[in-house]
């Protein structure tokens, strides 16, 4: 029998000793009210909350597990290198080795510089195409989430109008309003953030025109600004190189975290020889961001990546997923708007405005063992199997029943109430 007890009394403790019980994009403060906060162990594509309930884990840490939880070549590499040492005043040769392996690997990338989130990544992306030729203006895509500093953050309290100063947006896919931000900009024109695809929370998934990205490249090279491609959650996902590489556009900047490490702590900007004077020229640091331990752990990441069949069984088991969800949802009277790659799928009922079946659905499924998100792309990991698939669609089946049974009587979440549009 579920229970969230002892899940219920952390979040108590927590409250007194961390501002609103908990912080960022891993607070479960817009999720179903009884989801739980905290997990004590993880294993392949499973999750055990602190009253002991297990879940299939369709979140995979909001994107950092790729290859399966403790994934025992990852680990066994974490080992080795623990017994070398970690954070040292100095990166151990593993730094270079790891740099070699991903220029190696990403058509695009000359060099490589290591830091801990992706925010941080994408914080040096911008900081490197405004020194390239000492221009302001950076474009951004609306709505598109580049991390939490104080000039891309969602929220934002506590932040000054000028650190947005010289940012311009545009609407994704739309090389006319790409276009016009670019005229706005002028000749202080420094460069432009590119999502893989259009990832957004609480909306369908859109992914790119290849025209429109082709366009992109080419009137970034008219004005000699940086094309920045923000791999983070997207990155190894969706192809072995970087995703736009797949329709044939190399960015001159790319940033990349999450899956990096298979969980351990590593975040990357990759860049072309283009950009590398101005990369040169910046200062930025941190004392773990040479860590020897996430390094070869993400080695190791990158070695499996290469050499095993991981992105094909992702795509089976993610194209499996997609079908069997939709064709269950239809056979309990529902409609689902499943969009995106199937690798990182968005699931949205159809005629929900407020998303009450979303979180009803969601809530259900998760006290019966499967964690789903009602408002943000999931992720296929490649522990998952066939069988876990088709647990998880047993588990579906009672969320779509659930819902049919009680459809008049199912209310809005208090917690989304706020954010929808009036």
């Amino acid at each position: 029998m579920w229970s969230n007890a002892q899940d219920s009394a952390l979040q108590e403790r927590a409250r007194a000793v961390i501002p609103n019980g908990m912080w960022g994009h891993q607070s479960v403060a817009l999720m179903p009210e009884s989801t739980p906060q905290f997990f004590t162990r993880a294993q392949g594509t499973r999750l055990w909350d602190a009253d002991g309930n297990e879940y299939l884990d369709f979140m995979c840490a909001y994107g950092p597990n790729l290859l399966g939880y403790q994934q025992p070549e990852v680990q066994a590499a974490i080992l080795r290198q623990m017994e070398l040492g970690d954070t040292m005043t100095g990166p151990g040769p593993v730094a270079v080795e790891l740099a070699e392996a991903l220029t190696g690997m990403i058509t695009h990338a000359d060099w490589a510089i290591f830091c801990k989130s992706g925010a941080e990544a994408t914080s040096m992306a911008l900081v490197t195409a405004r020194a390239h030729r000492g221009r302001r203006k950076i474009l951004l895509a609306k709505g598109a989430y580049h991390g939490a500093h104080p000039w891309n953050t969602p929220r934002p309290a506590g932040t000054l109008p000028e650190d947005r100063a010289h940012l311009i947006y545009f609407d994704y896919n739309d090389l006319d309003s790409f276009a016009d931000a670019v005229k706005q900009a002028g000749d202080d024109f420094a460069g432009v953030f590119a999502s893989p695809f259009r990832h957004d929370t609480f909306t369908d998934q859109t992914l790119p025109d290849a025209e429109y990205a082709a366009g992109v490249r080419r009137i970034c090279d008219e004005h000699d600004a940086l094309l920045i491609v923000d791999e983070v959650r997207a990155g190894f996902r969706l192809s072995r190189d970087l995703s736009w590489a797949e329709i044939g556009v190399d960015p001159d900047l790319s940033c990349w975290g999450k899956v990096l490490g298979n969980g351990q702590p590593i975040s990357c900007l990759l860049g072309n020889d283009k950009a590398r004077k101005a990369a040169g020229s910046i200062f930025v640091t941190g004392s773990f961001w040479f860590s020897a331990v996430p390094m070869a752990a993400a080695l190791e990441t990158l070695r499996l990546i290469r050499e095993t069949d991981y992105l094909e069984r992702i795509r089976e088991i993610g194209t499996m997923f997609r079908q069997r969800l939709v064709q269950q949802a239809a056979e309990y009277g529902f409609g689902l708007r499943h969009t995106g790659p199937v690798t990182m799928p968005m699931v949205l009922f159809e005629d929900d405005p407020d998303y009450r079946f979303g979180y009803r659905f969601s809530d259900t499924a998760m006290r019966h063992g499967a964690w789903l998100s009602p408002y943000h792309n999931m992720f296929i990991n490649a522990a998952m199997t066939p069988g876990d698939i088709e647990r998880a669609l047993e588990i579906t089946a009672i969320a779509f029943d659930d819902i049919r049974r009680n459809r008049a009587s199912v209310q809005p979440s208090a917690k989304i109430a706020a954010l929808l549009p009036r």
